[in-house]
């Protein structure tokens, strides 16, 4: 039996979301007292980046030291998750659209939970607005606000399912990052999107995710 562990943004959760940027230059503001312009986050390297990882990258841009941005990262990710969910109020999000295929292939996998730089309250949210929230109890997978490391994120979500085997577990995601996390966890990984010859499998819709431990184990 297999756990496997689902990334969000542009996995999942396919729609374009400023939000989330507003939210952390937001939240760097209340806390660091840094004005970053809107548009900072191109400046890093955040694809398939941690939230914490993205705003660590964003400050030392700026001028910040490690020693000034460690002590008050915890403090960041309770901000932004706050600003991003009033943000959230009230805009329109009904064009927010699911992976095709999504529901039906997720509801087919017995062990599945999230594992995404999103801090947690963000991807909750996410996933209550696409349909997919009841799919992905609380307490299970890990967030970009538990660790800066995807390969970190992936023992954490194992520590949560019990323990569960690395040889017994499976990533899907979308970039190289996703894809060089599991590697450093020593776990398989199935890329969603073209152009990730690194991964065990690569997959164009989730409704071609195989389902079942002996369809999803012939994959890779």
């Amino acid at each position: 039996m297999l756990l496997v562990l689902f990334d969000v943004d542009k996995t999942l959760f396919m729609t374009s979301d400023p939000l989330m940027g507003q939210a952390t230059t937001d939240a760097i503001e209340t806390v660091w007292g840094q004005q970053l312009p809107g548009d900072a986050i191109r400046g890093v390297d955040h694809a398939g980046q941690t939230a914490m990882r993205i705003t660590r990258e964003m400050l030392r841009a700026a001028g910040l030291d490690d020693d000034k941005i460690d002590p008050d990262l915890g403090r960041w990710c309770t901000e932004v998750s706050r600003r991003y969910l009033e943000l959230l109020a009230d805009p329109d999000t009904s064009h927010w659209a699911a992976a095709e295929g999504a529901p039906d292939a997720l509801s087919q996998i017995e062990h599945r939970a999230l594992r995404t730089g999103n801090p947690e309250p963000v991807a909750r949210a996410r996933m209550e607005r696409i349909g997919l929230a009841k799919l992905f109890p609380s307490g299970q997978g890990a967030f970009g606000c538990e660790s800066e490391s995807r390969a970190e994120l992936i023992a954490i979500a194992r520590r949560k399912a019990g323990d569960w085997p690395a040889e017994r577990t499976v990533a899907v995601g979308d970039t190289e990052n996703d894809i060089a996390g599991a590697r450093a966890a020593g776990i398989h990984v199935i890329g969603f999107g073209a152009g990730l010859d690194d991964a065990d499998a690569v997959i164009e819709q989730m409704s071609e995710l195989p389902p079942t431990r002996e369809r999803l184990s012939a994959s890779l």
